[in-house]
């Protein structure tokens, strides 16, 4: 007899495992890395991979993937090139999975995906459902009626369809497992038979449905070994093929509590409840496994009594109640980075950002997401942009009408920033990505916002010092303590880019306004390069707008100045007339000439000049702000390969992209 070490070891490599952060999926991985390395657990859920890290798994055996996007799924193909693929990766089968769109994207097309890829494998297994048979669930043949009575079962009967199609008319080598009432180790704590070990386990018992109900209670080691032989007895003959994994032998509600009375030698009546505890509940729910053990050579071999008992051991084993339970209602939470890269003319440099900022992530190790703005770039930067979207699910694109500026870049991305932290960067490379793992360590330790201060530019003597003198200038003038060398690079927590989307105000300076919310602030070092391709689109003119904007939105000292000059001058005039009267009397026969008379004209009217241009800057500012435009207009975004250019569909995503 083949051992299961044996057929493990027999399967051709690399092996992908999709969904192994479930509950089958994480059994599945765990037996086949005690035997082998080059099996791999593909997940898209990142945050709530749970088992993954109870387990123990490798982080060079965990990928991320989203199965819903077809090019994620071929990169994977690309970089591990597997033979053998199991197909674990389901959603909508519990009540509180209820979100319709993705039952379908998960649960068909993602399965879709999977199977286009499939060129060269030497065998794919793929989770099925019993809920394939909807209300004809009585031991039901393979062959039997499928009446979906929910949308998890339609979903499941097409991906179903899927597999026949491609194994019997492509010949790929695909079998679909219909698995019944799956339990054991690693279960979802807030299912039935996990409560029900939980409770005995305090002399208790959860509450309960209709003694009635039957189900097909399959031990977790039986079905690990139903996907190991599926892949090993692989051959055309069962090419998209569904096979039955179930006992035939139908347990009620009642039998499973009488034993696990029994076993915990509990002294207790039980209580029973309603029927149902889901809409698409079926009183009688089990299969037989005739076919299973004609093609695959598989049948079940734990009792429902010793899988009980199995169960109980590993609960108590594993510390159940402080390890597993914490672990599954309060996952350790794995943190989100959002950049948001302000785009113009940045063609040639935007491939060498998102490789930068893909190794600072994974310096990081964190997910990410990037939104780029193309503030209405000149040149090919949209192409550019489209194609990195294609590759990436994570990437977002968005396109402004016209030319905005970097400020209204910034907050256009920022706005629909998913997470944890934002850092909003140029698009040149002038912000190197190599400086977030610094940034990111400095907000594990509590900062809210992580700024970059600029030690020092790859520029001229005169550049560096300009602007080393802009920002002490601008530092001593404005109301806010608004660190110096500081530019919009920096690291923000999702509490302080919230507050920023919603100020009100249109024009917008960023860098200020991050000082002037507050929290915990502090400044990492760093040198800032030249710009990687092209020439700076900045200038002396612009630079100089730069400054009165920070300015005059920072500080109102300009009109302090004015009104004691306006003061001093009063005085002095005063003082001017008394000793012109004074002089006129004691020296009436000195002639006065014009020339005072004209330096004193230009004086006073250079300083009225001043004056108004100061208080010009400010009634524009107003004027600014009362006229009520938007701060940016969205062209177009591309979100998740998709292209949305009409303003309704911008609207309805950046609604449900929001924070």
């Amino acid at each position: 007899m083949i051992t299961l070490e044996e057929k493990i070891k027999a399967l051709p490599g690399p092996i992908l495992i999709f969904g192994a952060s479930g509950f089958i999926g994480a059994n599945l991985l765990d037996t086949f890395l005690r035997f082998r390395t080059d099996c791999y657990a593909i997940t898209h859920n990142s945050r709530y991979a749970w088992r993954l890290k109870l387990l123990n798994i490798p982080p060079e055996n965990i990928v991320f993937c989203d199965i819903t996007y077809k090019n994620s799924i071929s990169k994977v193909f690309e970089t591990y090139k597997p033979k053998v693929i199991f197909n674990l990766a389901a959603y909508g089968a519990y009540s509180k999975q209820n979100n319709t769109s993705l039952i379908l994207e998960t649960n068909v097309i993602g399965t879709l995906n999977i199977l286009e890829n499939c060129k060269d494998i030497k065998a794919y297994v793929h989770a099925g459902s019993s809920s394939e048979y909807g209300t004809n669930c009585e031991n039901p043949a393979e062959d039997a009626k499928l009446v979906p009575n929910s949308q998890y079962s339609v979903s499941k009967i097409s991906a179903n369809y899927l597999l026949n199609y491609y194994g019997k008319f492509h010949h790929i080598p695909t079998v679909n497992l219909r698995l019944f009432s799956i339990y054991g180790p690693w279960e979802e704590p807030d299912r039935l038979i996990p409560r029900l070990i939980e409770h005995a386990a305090s002399g208790s018992l959860p509450p309960l449905v209709s003694p009635e109900i039957s189900r097909d209670f399959i031990y977790i080691d039986d079905c690990v070994e139903a996907f190991i032989n599926a892949a090993r007895y692989m051959n055309p003959e069962i090419y998209g093929e569904s096979i039955n994994i179930g006992s035939g032998i139908k347990t009620t509600i009642s039998e499973l509590v009488d034993i696990t009375i029994k076993d915990f030698g509990l002294e207790i009546t039980p209580t029973w409840g309603s029927m149902k505890n889901r809409n698409w509940d079926i009183e009688n729910w089990y299969g037989n496994y005739d076919k299973a053990e004609k093609l695959i050579k598989w049948k079940p071999l734990t009792t429902v009594e010793e899988g009980l008992k199995k169960y109980a051991a590993w609960h108590e084993v594993i510390n159940y109640r402080d390890v597993i339970l914490p672990a599954f209602r309060s996952p350790e939470k794995i943190n989100k980075i959002t950049c948001v890269i302000a785009c113009y003319k940045d063609e040639q440099a935007i491939p060498f950002m998102y490789e930068g900022l893909l190794k600072a992530f994974e310096k990081c190790s964190t997910a990410y997401e990037i939104i780029f703005v193309n503030d209405a770039s000149p040149d090919n930067t949209q192409e550019v942009l489209e194609k990195i979207c294609e590759n990436d699910s994570n990437v977002v694109a968005i396109t402004h009408s016209r030319n905005f500026g970097s400020q209204a870049a910034f907050v256009s991305g920022m706005e629909i920033a998913s997470g944890d932290v934002v850092v909003p960067m140029d698009g040149d490379m002038q912000d190197p990505p190599w400086v977030i793992p610094m940034f990111y360590e400095k907000w594990l330790e509590g900062f809210d916002v992580v700024y970059g201060r600029r030690v020092t530019r790859e520029a001229s003597l005169v550049m560096n010092v300009m602007y080393k003198l802009f920002y002490k200038i601008f530092s001593r003038l404005s109301y806010v303590n608004i660190p110096r060398d500081a530019g919009d690079f920096s690291m923000i927590d999702r509490k302080v880019v919230n507050h920023l989307v919603n100020l009100p105000e249109k024009e917008q300076f960023l860098r200020g306004l991050r000082a002037w919310v507050g929290f915990k602030q502090t400044g990492v070092d760093y040198v800032r390069p030249e710009r990687m391709f092209g020439r700076s689109t900045n200038s002396w003119r612009k630079n100089f707008w730069w400054a009165k904007k920070a300015i005059f939105s920072f500080s109102f000292i300009p009109l302090e100045i004015l009104s004691y000059v306006g003061l001093t001058i009063t005085m002095l005039s005063f003082l001017a007339m008394i000793f012109q009267i004074i002089y006129k009397i004691m020296f009436p026969d000195i002639p006065h000439g014009i020339t005072t008379v004209i330096v004193l004209i230009l004086f006073f009217g250079g300083l009225n000049i001043l004056g108004i241009s100061f208080l010009g800057e400010y009634i524009a500012k107003i004027f600014e702000e009362t006229k009520g435009r938007p701060k940016f207009i969205r062209k177009s975004i591309i979100h998740r390969s998709k292209k949305l250019d009409s303003a309704d569909k911008i609207d309805n995503l950046v609604k449900s992209l929001k924070i």
